[in-house]
C-alpha cells in the first residue's frame, strides 16, 4: 500500500486555483466542486443509528470512575424521548434551548433533540455562569439570546446563575431542581415516549434554518450571536470529507476536551463523529494546572485515531509524553492525525511533537491544522497534506472561495461559500458589516501564500489585521507573527506572551513562565531567558521583529478575568487591559526586577 501521505484514496491531493483581479486582491479556490450533502443534522443521526445501532457513539466518566457509553441506537432513542419532552412544552417559535454547562452526555443529547425537531440550540460558555456576584454577564447573554429552555447539569454549580440572570424561560437541571424555584428535572423531559410528532417536525427542517447560535468571543463584553445554520454545518463536514479522504474508510474516535461553547469542539469535532458515525469520549480534562492531569488518565485509558487541541493543550501535555514513553505510545501508537488549531504552534512545539513520536512509532506523525471561524462552520481551508513545519493553514476547501485584498501592508481574507453564515442574529447592521460588496465574509485575518508561483502550496496566516499595531516610529507590528516566533525562541521557560509596544519606541512582552522556569533560581531564570532573548535580538532584523524588553509574571492568566477563553488561548487585549500596571512597569524608567532588557 502506498503511504498515507501519498495515497489520495486517503488524503486529497493539494490542489488551487488562483484568480488574479486589476485591483491586486485574488481569489483562492478549490477545483474540486462540493458533493451533495444531506438536508441537516438529524440526518446524520438517523443514519448510523439505522446502520450502526450497536455501535459505540458517546461516551464520558461516571461517578465510579468509569465510562458511560451509549450506541447510536441508545442515543436515537433518548433523542426521540427527549425531542417529544420539548414538543410538549410548546416552547416559543424560535426560542433556542440554551446550555451553560460543560460538555456532558445528556448535554449532547439535548442539543440533538431540539435540532432535531428544527429548534436551535445555543451552548454559552459555562464560564460567564461562575462570574459573580452579580452575574450580570450571563444575565446579559440570556437576555440577548431569549431562550425557551435554559439547561444545566447542576443547581450547585449553576443554581445563583440562574436565580441572578431572571430569565423568562423553562428552566431544566439534571440534579437539583427543587433548588431553583420553578426549575424542573432533566428527567422530566423524557418521561414520555416519543410519538409522530418528532418526526413530521423532523421532516419540516429545511437547510436554511437555524440549527445553532453561537457566541463569538472577543474582548468586547458585547458578544456577538452567530446563526448556523443547517445547510452551512453540513456543508462544512462534506468539505472536510473530501479532503480527509481516509474518514469513508475510518471512523473518527475522538477523545476531546474542546467545549461545544466554541465552534472547533461543537461543530468542528462533534460534528465529525456525528457525520461519520464515529465515536465520542468525553475528556473532563483542560489545559490547565489541577486538571491536565485528568486528560493523561484519559489518554492512558482511550486511544484515538484523531487529536484535536490547541496549542496550549499541546505544550502542557508535552512533559507527559516526553517523560513516559508508555503514556506516548498509548496516544500516538495508532494515531492518523494530531490537529492543532485556534491559535500558532511554535516551531519548537511542533519539534518536540515530531521527536517524541518518532521514539513510539515508525510512521510519521501527520501534524496539521487548518482555519476558520465561528462565522464559517468552521473550515474554509485544510492542510490535508504533509507539512515541514507550523505556519501553513493549507489550501481553501471544496465549496469556498478565499479572497486576499490588499489592506496597509498585509493581505486580508475574506471568505464566501457553502459554509458561511447567513449574518448576526437581529442584527441586521452588524449582519451587513460583515460582508463586501461581493458577499464576502470579513473575517478580520491576513495571510499569503506561501509559493506566489505555487498556490497549492497553501496560505501561510498573517495575524489578525485589527490586532497589529505601529510603534511611535510609524513601524508596524505583527503581533500573531512576533508572538508564536517568541515562545519557540524561548522555550521551555514560556508557555505564553503577550506583546506590547502601541505607539512606543519599543516592543515589549509580558512572559507567562511554564513550570520548568519557575523551578530555576531567579538570577538563573534572568540569565538564560537574557541570553535567548539576545539571541533571538540578533538574529532579527529591525525594532519591530523581537521586544527589546520584556517584564515575568509570577499571576497566571485568569479565566474569571477574561484572560484565558475555555478554549484555552490568551485574550491579548484583555491580558493588556487588566494588567494595565504590569504593562507601564514594563515601560517604566526604574529598574524592576521582573523587568528583562535587551538590545
Amino acid at each position: 500500500m502506498a503511504h498515507f501521505f501519498d495515497d489520495e484514496r486517503l488524503l486529497a491531493p493539494p490542489r488551487a486555483l488562483r484568480e488574479q483581479r486589476a485591483d491586486g486582491s485574488f481569489v483562492l479556490r478549490s477545483p474540486e466542486p462540493l458533493r451533495p450533502h444531506v438536508r441537516c443534522i438529524g440526518e446524520w443521526l438517523e443514519h448510523w443509528a439505522r446502520e450502526t445501532p450497536e455501535a459505540p457513539a458517546l461516551a464520558e466518566r461516571d461517578a465510579a470512575g468509569g465510562w458511560r457509553l451509549l450506541s447510536w441506537g441508545e442515543v436515537r432513542r433518548h433523542v426521540g424521548r427527549l425531542a417529544q419532552g420539548l414538543l410538549a412544552l410548546e416552547l416559543p417559535p424560535g426560542a433556542p434551548v440554551v446550555v451553560l454547562s460543560d460538555n456532558s452526555v445528556d448535554h449532547a443529547l439535548l442539543a440533538l433533540a431540539a435540532m432535531h425537531v428544527g429548534r436551535p440550540a445555543c451552548t454559552v460558555s459555562s464560564a460567564y455562569s461562575r462570574l459573580g456576584p452579580d452575574f450580570s454577564r450571563i444575565r446579559g447573554i440570556l437576555h440577548k439570546l431569549r431562550p425557551g429552555l435554559v439547561y444545566a447539569s447542576d443547581a450547585a454549580v449553576y443554581g445563583a446563575a440562574l436565580r441572578a440572570a431572571e430569565v423568562d424561560a423553562v428552566v431544566v437541571l439534571g440534579r437539583g431542581a427543587e433548588e431553583v424555584p420553578g426549575a424542573r428535572s432533566f428527567d422530566s423531559l423524557v418521561s414520555e415516549a416519543e410519538g409522530p410528532e418528532v418526526m413530521r417536525a423532523f421532516a419540516a427542517i429545511r437547510p436554511e434554518d437555524h440549527a445553532k447560535y453561537l457566541l463569538t468571543s472577543g474582548s468586547t463584553g458585547h458578544p456577538k450571536v452567530a446563526i448556523n445554520t443547517h445547510r452551512m454545518l453540513c456543508a462544512n463536514q462534506q468539505m472536510i470529507s473530501q479532503a480527509w479522504r481516509f474518514l469513508d474508510h475510518e471512523k473518527p474516535v475522538l477523545l476531546d476536551w474542546l467545549p461545544w461553547s466554541h465552534t472547533f469542539g461543537g461543530n468542528h469535532n462533534f460534528n465529525m463523529v456525528l457525520s461519520h458515525g464515529g465515536t465520542l469520549y468525553i475528556d473532563d480534562g483542560r489545559p490547565m494546572p489541577g486538571l491536565i492531569e485528568r486528560t493523561v488518565r484519559n489518554l492512558r485509558e482511550v486511544q484515538a485515531n484523531i487529536h484535536f487541541n490547541v496549542p496550549r493543550g499541546l505544550d502542557m501535555l508535552l512533559p507527559y509524553l516526553e517523560q513516559d514513553e508508555a503514556l506516548a505510545r498509548r496516544m500516538f501508537e495508532g494515531l492518523r492525525v494530531l490537529f492543532y488549531a485556534g491559535a500558532g504552534l511554535a516551531p519548537s512545539s511542533w519539534k518536540r511533537l515530531e521527536a517524541v513520536a518518532a521514539r513510539v512509532r515508525a510512521e510519521p506523525l501527520w501534524l496539521t491544522t487548518s482555519w476558520g471561524s465561528t462565522e464559517t462552520a468552521p473550515a474554509v481551508t485544510s492542510a490535508h497534506w504533509r507539512l515541514d513545519g507550523a505556519g501553513c493553514i493549507g489550501g481553501p476547501l471544496p465549496g469556498a472561495e478565499l479572497k486576499f485584498v490588499p489592506n496597509g501592508q498585509k493581505l486580508e481574507m475574506r471568505v464566501r461559500g457553502a459554509g458561511v453564515f447567513p449574518g448576526y442574529r437581529d442584527d441586521p447592521e452588524l449582519s451587513a458589516a460583515a460582508f463586501d460588496e461581493e458577499g464576502f465574509y470579513r473575517i478580520g485575518d491576513a495571510g499569503r501564500l506561501v509559493d506566489e508561483v505555487h498556490p497549492e502550496k497553501g496560505v501561510l496566516f498573517d495575524g489578525r489585521v485589527a490586532e497589529d499595531f505601529k510603534l511611535g516610529s510609524g513601524t508596524w507590528v505583527s503581533v500573531g507573527t512576533l508572538r508564536v516566533k517568541l515562545i519557540s525562541a524561548l522555550a521551555p521557560l514560556v508557555q505564553d506572551a503577550v506583546i506590547t509596544g502601541h505607539d512606543r519606541d519599543q516592543v515589549g512582552a509580558l512572559l507567562f513562565l511554564t513550570p520548568a522556569a519557575e523551578a530555576l533560581a531567579p538570577e538563573q531564570l534572568r540569565e538564560e531567558l537574557k541570553a535567548k532573548l539576545q539571541a533571538l535580538h540578533e538574529q532579527s532584523g529591525g525594532s519591530a521583529q523581537s521586544p527589546g524588553r520584556v517584564l515575568l509574571l509570577k499571576e497566571p492568566a485568569s479565566l474569571a478575568a477574561g484572560e484565558i477563553t475555555d478554549k484555552g488561548y490568551l485574550n491579548q487585549r484583555a491580558v493588556i487591559a487588566r494588567r494595565a500596571a504590569e504593562v507601564e512597569a514594563l515601560y517604566a524608567d526604574a529598574a524592576d526586577p521582573r523587568v528583562i532588557r535587551v538590545g
